[in-house]
């Protein structure tokens, strides 16, 4: 296992600079900017809103990532020579080719962006991320920032629930790369999965770019290539004080099978060589990374007792062996019979590093048999999750969506068919009310022009969701949710590394009330408008209805 310790912000916003070109986005964002442009509103000063509609997994909170490479991309947009020469290909013939020239000059000098710290806990209806500036501009940001930000919180979110399903004290060893949508989505999950709560990447390129710890074992295919203890090569090591001459390590490893055998009262018959002569020789490669997977046959009659033996003679040389993987079974009780025999070991030989080995399950890891697995008896010291956590299984999207919700100093409010689909108009602050244990139970969205609200008075708000009803709540604590980001084409606040808003993850989970963080059935957590905001929302509905006949009017 290996931890980075280089700095790696220059290798991450050139990998945002390769996987997110201004280019990546929908075309009609490309036609919307052109009618701006032609209608002469391109300028008009603009805010849009960034937020998802329903907390993901069926669960209480979701978090929020993704904010660091959204700003590496807004500080580095700008189109190429050779992107505006393909979208000259692209777009309409009759498309104005003074159009291409505004685009070849565009950047993001006039956008400012306000948005909740990466690593939040946030809800669903929380404007997430303000961006304003020109409105062509904010427009083109679209779909780029929504790619940045879905994946990257729906992926942490689901980490986050892993992490709490497994307890605080079993490591999480992330291994879905094999598995992901993609390389970049692998790279991409690697990354959010450890902020969200993961010990540990198996993917070596996320180890380098971003400074996750690595770590490894084997394969099956590893033991399986091996016959016969003709094959280890070499067949000696030395001690680890490297005093003595190398020792045949074939000779000393089949004197503590056979003790071992003895001790467990073993059939030797059913020992697979092979197995024993791959574990003896990625032991001579790594005396003192010694984690082989111990399944590829059978554990009990097989693996487990070729382990202690390669183990064993590691001891005796002064090594330290790290533990096993399972990955098939019933690894509950797999691990509780492995265990007994590591302390069989560690008493009948006196080798006190048997106490220590760990032992490692994998297998198709969900989060329902992480949990099922904490009621159960188990001896498992970490567990690896691959294809249920970086393919979000029980949910594929996160649905963040962006939205107009100023032009020209006027609130625009989105009016749909379905209510849930319904924005919320204008320019907003987002406070969270704090009780007084600590705990937030309100994220209050008021006007932007409004004065905050203030610890240990009582303010009347509307819940989001409920009948259009009033209530009145007194918060022991306020804060302002969202700060400045980005503005004037520079990023304003410092950029975390991946460790830093791991930290920031684990701080902002502390302080939600359990009923919040129940996996199964949590207790809804309000978003509410303020009194000013409902109001707001109330007459620009109540005006959309009126002037529903304008083409009638005179």
């Amino acid at each position: 296992m290996a931890a980075p310790s280089r700095n790696t912000c220059g290798l991450t916003e050139r990998s945002v600079r390769e996987r997110v070109p201004p280019l990546l986005t929908d075309l009609y964002q490309f036609t919307m900017a052109y009618a701006y442009w032609r209608a002469g509103r391109h300028q008009e000063p603009a805010v849009f809103e960034l937020f998802f509609r329903d907390n993901p997994f069926g669960g209480g909170f979701s978090l929020f990532a993704g904010l660091h490479d959204c700003l590496l991309f807004l500080r580095s947009f700008r189109f190429s020579d050779e992107d505006v020469q393909f979208l000259r290909s692209v777009l309409p013939p009759a498309t104005d080719p003074a159009f291409f020239q505004f685009l070849r000059g565009l950047d993001c000098s006039g956008v400012t962006v306000r948005s909740v710290p990466e690593g939040t806990v946030v809800f669903a209806r929380v404007p997430l991320m303000e961006v304003a500036g020109p409105l062509a501009v904010v427009q083109l940001l679209e779909t780029s920032l929504l790619c940045l930000v879905n994946y990257a919180s729906l992926v942490c979110s689901n980490a986050a629930r892993f992490r709490l399903a497994a307890g605080p004290r079993r490591r999480l060893l992330e291994m879905g790369l094999r598995r992901a949508q993609g390389p970049d989505g692998g790279l991409t999950a690697s990354r959010y999965t450890h902020i969200g709560g993961f010990d540990l990447t198996s993917n070596v390129q996320a180890g380098f770019l971003f400074g996750i710890p690595v770590a490894g074992t084997m394969a099956h295919s590893y033991v399986t290539s091996f016959n016969s203890l003709e094959e280890v090569w070499p067949q000696t090591l030395a001690a680890a004080n490297g005093d003595a001459e190398p020792v045949d390590v074939i000779s000393l490893t089949k004197g503590w099978l056979s003790r071992v055998c003895e001790l467990l009262g073993a059939e030797p018959e059913k020992i697979r060589e092979g197995e024993l002569a791959a574990f003896l020789s990625y032991a001579v490669a790594y005396p003192q990374n010694f984690l082989p997977v111990i399944d590829s046959y059978s554990v009990g009659c097989s693996g487990l007792l070729n382990f202690c033996a390669v183990a064993l003679t590691l001891c005796e040389l002064g090594h330290r062996p790290v533990g096993v993987r399972l990955d098939s079974g019933d690894l509950c009780k797999q691990s509780v019979d492995v265990r007994r025999v590591f302390r069989l070991c560690s008493e009948h030989f006196s080798i006190p590093a048997f106490d220590s080995l760990i032992i490692v399950g994998t297998n198709n890891i969900s989060e329902q048999s992480l949990a099922e697995l904490n009621k159960k008896e188990n001896e498992i010291s970490m567990v690896g999750v691959g294809t249920h956590l970086v393919t979000c299984t029980k949910q594929p999207s996160l649905g963040c969506v962006y939205k107009l919700v100023e032009v020209r100093g006027r609130p625009r409010m989105k009016i749909s068919e379905d209510p849930e689909k319904s924005t919320v108009p204008g320019r907003k602050a987002v406070y969270r009310l704090v009780d007084a244990d600590g705990h937030p139970f309100v994220d209050l969205l008021c006007l932007a022009v409004e004065p905050p609200p203030e610890a240990g008075l009582p303010l009347s708000c509307y819940p989001l969701g409920c009948d259009n009803s009033a209530v009145s709540v007194t918060p022991a604590q306020v804060t302002c949710l969202r700060q400045e980001v980005f503005t004037k084409g520079q990023v304003t606040q410092p950029l975390c590394n991946a460790a830093e808003t791991r930290a920031k993850v684990q701080s902002s989970l502390q302080t939600l009330h359990p009923r919040h963080k129940r996996l199964q059935e949590p207790d809804s957590y309000t978003v509410a408008l303020s009194e000013k905001l409902h109001n707001l929302v109330t007459e620009i509905q109540r005006g959309s209805s009126n002037n529903s006949n304008f083409l009638l009017a005179n």
